[in-house]
């Protein structure tokens, strides 16, 4: 998950409180919510979708990808041990402010802060910390903790930096208050975002290692951290497999966000360079849990004994899916001047024929991306309408002439005549953006240098699909080499802009928000490390990003992310792959999760446990 968890309309669960609260004062709540009510009201004892009687015990096997060398969950450099990311992602030794639930779009509720204030323009937010809130030495998790995890957080992450750019400064406003303030008013997310911020003890970090060594944050580190969380790092090896173990002394294990979860004893991560090698370990039984990401493989390599004989379990799950949205695919670099022109880029896709894809090594399980949020509600289709029609009208000198007259459609392959069809086409768009055939090379005109790139992948999960993708551009005098890095190079290599065209993608949450600046936004294009892998920088995308995120109402803002997605599409920033909109999985008979999984969540690690456990 990518900060997917954002919102755009609050509502509050009132706390009792001994007076009412002054308009200096804001009310104090028990969460945020979007979209109407918080589900679960004050006192509720559980989450509707956990088992209460859970057993704990038991270990779980699991596999991770290429290596890690650091344990440092704040740093926005080297390679994060599985287990240990910062949110939205999972990490097992850290609490954050507030916790999500899996059975609302976006709701959260208190986990170390007990209760959250903000004023009707969201010009503030204060966070009150629980009192039995401890880390793992038997200190009480503080105000201090909060303020330096949000400067250390702002000042050795560049997309968090960017992340929170609206949130000035963070305070101490009393014996367990912090508040935080922004520099601008009615952005309705703000108060979530900060929500998710990850808390680190300062204490233990301005402190001393076991050598005497002054520890220090903005550094990689292999020493073993000390949080807040249900877990501790009970052994590793560097950058092979990592393990973690159910505390005993949790502060946090009878709270009502935390029954019938963190069910585990504990976590053993291995990793591998391999991924058809980490299959193999799990067909061996070495891996208890396996997200399936191949079609062929799941098609055609579960025909082993432990499936035959019910050790090993398959399911096809949707509920990751029903409140997101994705785009993947092949991501150009416009800071390369090859690629500045829009019909160059429209010329690659018609060159990705997907059909051809589908039938011979998708086994028909994937569909053509067509969104920059495919799969929800925000996706755009057709022509637009209604205020769709009046927003794109009341910008029409930023917006590309296009969308107001041409649906976004992909090109169809799957034959010969469709292919060749798709591929004049794409010469035709190169001729238009003054290149031309020259012995078959397709070379720049007026200065004859040939036109090629370097695909860059993380894998070969991929090559499959980009090697086709290069025999067909070089049938029109493209030439395209696909080079396969290693995890810990393609990150770094991406980070620094050092690459022609990645397979890569963002996912998208139903209330879109702050996030898209990091994604499209001018800004972000310049900085290194962003999430902007293309380097998009229009002034029209950024005016509508400021739109989405004070859109007043739900309505205004799915219309919108729709005029955004039709503007992003018409730029033709990324060659659209495809995607399966359900979770493959295969997973040790051991393992056992509830009858009722949460809608929006498979919920894996976090609410299954173990049946061994259990009979013990």
């Amino acid at each position: 998950m990518t900060f997917r968890n954002v919102v755009t309309l609050v509502a509050v669960l009132f706390l009792s409180l001994p007076a009412p609260a002054t308009a200096e004062e804001p009310e104090w709540h028990g969460g945020t919510a979007t979209v109407g009510e918080l589900k679960y009201t004050d006192g509720f004892s559980r989450f509707d979708y956990v088992n209460p009687d859970a057993p704990k015990g038991g270990n779980v096997n699991l596999t991770a990808s290429g290596t890690f060398d650091t344990l440092n969950s704040l740093l926005a450099k080297g390679e994060i041990a599985a287990g240990m990311a910062s949110p939205p992602a999972g990490n097992l030794v850290y609490d954050r402010l507030m916790t999500p639930s899996m059975d609302e779009i976006a709701s959260d509720y208190g986990l170390l802060a007990e209760a959250i204030a903000y004023p009707d323009d969201f010009g503030f937010v204060k966070f009150r910390l629980r009192a039995e809130a401890k880390w793992a030495d038997g200190q009480p998790v503080t105000p201090e903790d909060v303020v330096f995890s949000f400067e250390k957080t702002k000042e050795l992450d560049p997309q968090k930096e960017f992340y929170y750019k609206h949130v000035t400064k963070a305070e101490k406003t009393g014996d367990r208050e912090i508040t935080f303030f922004f520099d601008e008013k009615n952005n309705r997310e703000l108060p979530k975002i900060v929500g998710e911020l990850m808390i680190v003890p300062k204490h233990w970090w301005e402190g001393k290692d076991a050598r005497g060594v002054q520890r220090d944050i903005s550094k990689t580190t292999l020493e073993i951290p000390m949080g807040s969380g249900p877990y501790k790092i009970a052994a590793m090896t560097p950058g092979a497999t990592i393990r973690y173990e159910l505390r005993d002394d949790y502060w946090g294990k009878n709270l009502n966000v935390n029954i019938g979860q963190n069910n585990f004893a504990s976590y053993t991560y291995s990793y591998y360079a391999d991924l058809d090698v980490a299959f193999e370990a799990f067909r061996s039984g070495n891996a208890d849990y396996w997200v399936e990401n191949t079609a062929k493989r799941w098609a055609t390599a579960y025909d082993f004994p432990a499936v035959k004989d019910g050790r090993i379990k398959r399911e096809i799950l949707d509920n990751d899916y029903r409140n997101s949205g994705v785009l993947v695919g092949f991501i150009p670099n416009l800071r390369r001047a090859k690629f500045q022109d829009q019909r160059v880029r429209e010329a690659l896709n018609y060159a990705f024929d997907f059909e051809e894809l589908k039938r011979t090594i998708f086994y028909n399980q994937y569909d053509r991306i067509d969104s920059y949020f495919f799969g929800s509600e925000l996706a755009s289709s057709g022509l637009p309408q209604g205020r769709e029609l009046e927003i794109l009208n009341e910008m029409k000198n930023q917006v590309p002439p296009e969308v107001f007259t041409k649906e976004y459609k992909n090109p169809v392959g799957g034959d010969q005549k469709k292919q060749r069809d798709n591929l004049r086409r794409a010469i035709a768009l190169f001729k238009e953006a003054g290149y031309e055939l020259k012995g078959n090379r397709m070379v720049n005109s007026k200065t004859g240098e040939p036109f090629g790139f370097e695909i860059l992948l993380d894998g070969p999960t991929i090559e499959v699909v980009a090697l086709p993708f290069a025999q067909n551009l070089k049938k029109i005098g493209v030439q395209v080499s696909v080079r396969t890095v290693d995890r810990s190079q393609y990150t770094n290599r991406w980070r620094s802009r050092d690459f022609d065209m990645i397979y890569l993608g963002w996912g998208q949450s139903l209330n879109p928000g702050n996030e898209q600046a990091e994604y499209w936004g001018s800004e972000s294009a310049k900085r290194d490390g962003s999430q902007n892998y293309a380097g998009i920088s229009d002034p029209g995308i950024d005016a509508l990003i400021r739109r989405i995120i004070f859109a007043k109402d739900r309505d205004e803002l799915i219309a919108t992310t729709k005029v955004l997605d039709r503007v992003l599409l018409a730029h033709h920033f990324v060659v659209p792959s495809y995607t399966a909109r359900y979770s493959r999985l295969a997973y040790s008979a051991n393992l056992e999760h509830p009858p009722e999984l949460p809608k929006y969540a498979v919920g894996f690690p976090d609410i299954w446990w173990s049946k061994s456990a259990a009979a013990q």
